[in-house]
């Protein structure tokens, strides 16, 4: 073959991966562009009628659902590039994602009794006590005899596990403003972070150079840390019924986890949309998002190096199922899936367990879940088949 021949398919393969980009930018330009065009809905019990409803919603997550389980299969069956994959499967995850929003947003809002408590309230202290200290033991006698070069691990379980007592040693108001409060929140991101640069980072350094894996981290971190914040509240494109019907710009002092934050609220009724962000939702939800982000990089490294995905790998796709039923946002959605398939009956005690302001299992499955992806980051990447891989070495098989 001449010289000029090669030139040639080398451009050819060139322009084939910035060919598929461009088709993937158009289906979600196309995607962004359907969305836009639906009519502007009523949620949770408003009087106007709408074209969409919850099973629209639960269509449209099954449909992303059934995407990425399309395209898992076609990369695991050699059919397509991993890149390919990667890309397709951002984009399922976010139609599964609209979807659940869509579902749990267009749901009326459940009047549940106290009577349909699955126990007293009474309960929830020496739960949240016995759990707590139970962590913060269990974090020491581990750290002593199975981390002991590594105190770090220790430290972080006892942090989570002051967190989840906190609210019962400085019960009320006091503890509402109390530094120590501020101070476990603020150390957590803190300490997950040096633990992530000590043990993995140059692991981690080397996986974002990845751009493939880089964007579909960031796009499934951002997308994830989006749906915490709509499910939760916290962020809402549904018109809400008794909600002010002008323009509203305000800043609350409202409680957060364990400690009262200053809130920038946003209501614009005439979009309709409505945001509240604080301090403590960005710490506590972008922790979240940039850990699931990271653990989908590090999937999608190894899948661009074509690596056999252990179980320790394979882990971090299961974080991300768990994550979704982190801040309590999993109550709402879940019961009104249980409303669907059993009846109120079964869907109370479900809402009650992750709703309830007093409830400490909430805060008790955030803390699991930060856990759990710091975890799964580090034994998948520091694991006997690690990513990591130095810079000549992805140079020459993973980029563009």
């Amino acid at each position: 073959m001449t010289q000029k021949g090669r030139s040639e398919n080398a451009d050819a393969d060139r322009q084939k991966p910035r060919r598929r980009s461009i088709r993937l930018l158009v289906l979600v330009a196309v995607g962004i562009s359907l969305l836009s065009l639906v009519p502007t809905v009523s949620a949770h019990g408003g009087a106007e009628s709408s074209a969409l409803s919850q099973s629209h919603g639960l269509a449209i997550a099954g449909i992303g659902a059934l995407g990425v389980g399309a395209l898992v299969f076609l990369k695991r069956s050699k059919r397509i590039s991993p890149r390919t994959a990667l890309y397709g499967i951002a984009i399922g995850i976010g139609i599964a994602i609209t979807g659940a929003i869509l579902f749990e947003g267009l749901a009326p809002d459940p009047t549940y009794q106290a009577g349909s408590m699955p126990f007293p309230r009474s309960w929830y202290q020496p739960l949240a006590i016995g759990t707590g200290l139970l962590v913060v033991v269990a974090s020491f006698i581990t750290g002593l005899v199975r981390w002991t070069t590594r105190p770090r691990y220790m430290a972080l379980g006892m942090l989570l596990g002051g967190w989840i007592l906190y609210p019962y040693l400085l019960p009320g108001f006091s503890g509402y403003t109390n530094p120590i409060g501020y101070g476990i929140v603020l150390a957590t991101p803190l300490l997950v972070g040096y633990i992530l640069w000590n043990d993995v980072g140059t692991a981690l350094s080397t996986i974002l150079r990845d751009p493939v894996a880089r964007r579909f981290g960031f796009s499934v971190g951002a997308m994830v840390s989006l749906f915490f914040m709509a499910t939760t509240g916290y962020l809402s494109f549904f018109s809400e019924e008794g909600a002010p019907q002008e323009t509203t710009v305000a800043v609350l002092n409202v409680l957060y986890q364990i400690v009262r934050w200053p809130t920038l609220e946003v209501l614009l009724p005439d979009v309709p949309f409505f945001i509240a962000i604080s301090p403590g939702v960005v710490i506590v939800l972008g922790l979240l998002g940039v850990l699931v982000g990271l653990n989908a990089a590090a999937v999608a490294h190894s899948w661009r190096l074509d690596q056999q995905a252990g179980a320790t790998q394979s882990t971090a796709g299961t974080a991300t199922v768990v994550g979704a039923c982190t801040c309590g946002c999993c109550g709402p959605l879940v019961s009104q899936v249980a409303v669907i398939a059993a009846g109120p009956t079964i869907a109370a005690p479900i809402y009650w367990i992750f709703v309830d302001s007093a409830s400490p299992l909430s805060s008790i499955f955030l803390l699991g879940s930060i856990a759990l992806f710091t975890g799964t980051l580090v034994y998948s990447i520091d694991s006997p088949t690690p990513v990591r891989q130095d810079a000549s070495e992805l140079s020459a098989g993973v980029t563009e």
